[in-house]
């Protein structure tokens, strides 16, 4: 179905001409179909149907930050218009996870931080098979111990790889043939923080953070990166580690994307072997590989400028 659907929706973006016109921030070439991550969504919403209308409020959210997202694609959108659907979508999703009023001292952190994760998710979406590379490992890696612990619905899990995969048929290209854009990347990204908060709340393990540390550390520490220097955090880069690593470098996008899919991979089984360790165990290992990475940032950032330098 997710395949016949992705046929569908290359048609009638191509006849609404739904396209990403390279400039001379973007990472293509060529002109792009964008919005391919409507598959995402509408996995999510088949999987709503046939689960007999399970997380009411969760699809809820992700259907408004979808629509917002997708008119977003096509005429952009201030983001005093997008910033508070976000907000309505991480609250529907704290709500569907068992957060009331009541727990307002950690509601309104969490609320920040879940509208900040989506944003992330979505700055770090500029090559092909990123994306979807990563989303499929962070996905996998939260199944493994879904599986173990029966906390979230599988099905969710397994539709939303699903149209992944099917997504990746077209993206995971030398040449994508469409990109999925912010309604891609913003709807996979409420999907993650609503299945990582779901399994930390009832786990109690903080190390399940580390299911995002590759896309955390880029995304954050470029973050700082930027306004360190004086520049607009709205506006477009390509200060990312991973855009420099094709920029600069010159790899090819589905090798840095495979890059990144792969460290996260190693990172999921340190998740997976230590999320039931004692907390004050979980905390000095999360530590250490923010550390690490931290670390891994600085080096290849410097390691890059220099190869940037010597080719100027």
């Amino acid at each position: 179905m997710t395949l016949t659907i992705s046929l569908i929706y290359l048609k009638i973006a191509d006849k609404f001409n739904i396209i990403d016109k390279p400039n001379h921030r973007s990472s293509h070439t060529t002109p792009t179909i964008r919005g391919g991550g409507i598959l995402f969504f509408l996995a999510i919403l088949i999987y709503f149907i046939l689960s007999g209308f399970q997380y009411p409020y969760f699809v809820i959210g992700v259907s408004l930050i979808a629509i917002v997202s997708f008119v977003d694609d096509i005429v952009t959108l201030s983001s005093n218009v997008r910033l508070p659907f976000q907000f309505i979508a991480i609250g529907l999703c704290l709500l569907q996870i068992g957060f009331t009023l009541n727990n307002f001292l950690i509601l309104i952190p969490l609320l920040i931080a879940g509208v900040g994760f989506i944003n992330i998710y979505n700055f770090m979406d500029g090559i092909n098979g990123i994306t979807g590379m990563y989303s499929i490992v962070v996905l996998l890696g939260m199944l493994f111990i879904n599986l173990k612990e029966n906390i979230v619905s599988i099905d969710l899990i397994i539709y939303s790889l699903i149209s992944l995969v099917v997504f990746g048929f077209y993206n995971f290209r030398k040449k994508a043939r469409m990109f999925a854009g912010d309604i891609g990347s913003i709807s996979i990204a409420v999907l993650l923080f609503f299945i990582g908060s779901y399994l930390i709340k009832e786990l109690k393990s903080p190390l399940i953070l580390l299911f995002i540390l590759v896309y955390g550390a880029d995304a954050i520490l470029t973050l700082g990166y930027r306004k360190s220097i004086g520049e607009r955090i709205t506006e477009p880069h390509r200060k990312h580690i991973y855009q420099k690593l094709v920029h600069t470098l010159k790899l090819p996008h589905l090798k840095v994307s495979l890059f990144y899919a792969i460290t996260q991979a190693i990172i999921n089984v340190i998740v997976y072997f230590g999320y039931q360790l004692s907390l004050r165990n979980q905390l000095i290992i999360l530590f250490s590989c923010i550390v690490v990475f931290v670390l891994i940032y600085v080096y290849l950032f410097r390691v890059i400028e220099k190869r940037k330098v010597l080719t100027t």
